[in-house]
């Protein structure tokens, strides 16, 4: 939490610094402020500035940092900046990022212009770029890089050693040494905590862990990522069906991968899209909501559907009316909590056969000890408000019978929707919207008309 505090103003504090410089027409002041932050710094800026002065902020960006720059802003915003650049600018783009993260930027590209950036490279560059982008985006073949250091097993430690000292330098999040055979064939690892605490003479095979399991290129991103963090993995090898050498992911590019599912979760639970940009025109960011609110439109009107056929009740009945919204938002409550806990354990891969009848059991459990505690509540305030015992009853079972209904919606509708490959943090919430309103109106008016007509 301090972090993000301390993050949050040091970007505060930087838009002010550079407007005030931008404003004073002091455009050597304000671009030696911005190069001297760090590419991801400047591109939270970015994205915390309205058009105009991200335009304006964008053409001060030195050109050696821009690809660093725009793999680090959402696609929507990235796109918007690139528009007017030419092939060949957009390839020195890709050129000057780490393979991995050039595959990125080229597949974010508009379809049309991806050839002519792959044409505008060099041929060793357009090779290695185009060995990753053969993989899908979310797997770890698309995540992986090509940067890195392979050695035998029976070469000793102080051949490696020599190795490292004449190439110089090594990749950056290198822990380890990946150990492959002639025909380049994974075998093990190498740690360099191993390497440097050893005698030179050793030979690599001596040390090496030959237990270090190598990640396969057709795994998805997500299980690379909970791979990643119950292993405590800084990178990992990449290898093919054949067991043969592909690349390396390192721990940078996983923590894009969850951070890019946390923004999933939380923009599609209110029908946004992943790459929804807060400073966008407000027609086409009208045009993106609209439908999400045309859906929850028909939503509601068939709870009002519902509502016109107890017509008769509610003229007799006032307070119905008056007390009728309770119920529906009580389970709207019930249910999202559910809803939310079962869609994060689906995507923590925690739910299976085995387990579902439990968790639907202990949803419904909870539910109705809560809908028993807040209906006891709800029914002595109905009592008091109206002085009538029946209302109170009525509004009590009414609410168990709701809350009951959202518990067990919450965890059926995610399995459901998954097993026709729809993702429930986009269609859940609607879904389950409806079920509550429906469910908590026609019990509690149903029993209305029942007992109090």
């Amino acid at each position: 939490m301090v972090d993000t505090v301390d993050t949050t103003e040091t970007t505060e504090q930087n838009i002010e610094a550079l407007s005030a410089a931008l404003e004073s027409g002091t455009l050597h002041t304000a671009r030696g402020m911005l190069n001297t932050l760090h590419p991801a710094e400047i591109a939270n800026l970015l994205e915390s500035l309205p058009p105009r002065e991200r335009t304006l902020i964008w053409e001060l960006v030195a050109k050696e940092i821009e690809g660093e720059v725009l793999i680090n802003i959402g696609e929507e915003l990235r796109n918007h900046l690139i528009k007017d650049m030419s092939p060949e600018e957009l390839g020195n783009v890709a050129e000057g990022l780490d393979v991995d993260d050039s595959a990125d930027f080229v597949q974010s590209l508009p379809d049309a212009v991806i050839d002519k950036v792959l044409h505008s490279l060099d041929s060793q560059h357009r090779k290695l770029l185009e060995s990753v982008l053969s993989f899908p985006e979310d797997s770890a073949g698309g995540l992986m890089n090509t940067d890195t250091i392979t050695i035998r097993p029976e070469v000793t430690l102080d051949v490696v050693l020599r190795y490292l000292r004449l190439l110089g330098e090594i990749p950056d999040l290198t822990d380890s040494l990946i150990v492959v055979d002639r025909d380049n064939h994974y075998l093990g690892t190498l740690p360099l905590s191993r390497l440097l605490i050893n005698e030179p003479v050793n030979t690599v095979d001596d040390i090496m862990d030959k237990q270090s399991e190598a990640i396969p290129s057709d795994m998805s991103d997500s299980d690379v990522a909970k791979l990643f963090e119950n292993h405590d993995l800084i990178s990992a090898p990449v290898i093919d069906g054949n067991n043969i050498l592909l690349g390396r992911i390192t721990i940078d590019d996983v923590v894009d991968v969850i951070r890019d599912e946390a923004d999933h979760s939380v923009l599609s639970m209110a029908g946004l899209n992943d790459e929804e940009d807060l400073f966008a025109p407000a027609f086409p960011s009208s045009q993106r909501r609209a439908i999400w609110l045309g859906i929850n439109l028909i939503t509601a009107f068939m709870a009002s559907w519902v509502v016109s056929n107890f017509e008769t009740t509610l003229e007799k009945v006032v307070t119905v009316a008056i007390l009728m919204n309770v119920v529906a938002s009580m389970g709207g409550i019930a249910g999202s909590q559910t809803i939310t806990l079962v869609i994060r354990a689906m995507a923590l891969g925690q739910v299976s056969r085995s387990n579902r009848k439990w968790i639907f059991n202990k949803e419904v459990i909870v539910s109705l000890l809560n809908g028993t505690l807040w209906a006891l509540v709800v029914a002595a305030i109905a009592i008091l408000w109206f002085g009538d015992i029946s209302i109170g009853i009525i509004i009590a079972a009414a609410l168990i019978i709701n809350l009951v209904f959202a518990a067990a919606s919450g965890v059926i509708i995610p399995l459901v929707l998954r097993k026709f490959g729809i993702d429930p943090a986009i269609a859940g919430s609607v879904i389950l919207t409806t079920i509550t309103d429906i469910v908590g109106l026609l019990a509690f008016l149903g029993l209305a008309t029942l007992f109090l007509l």
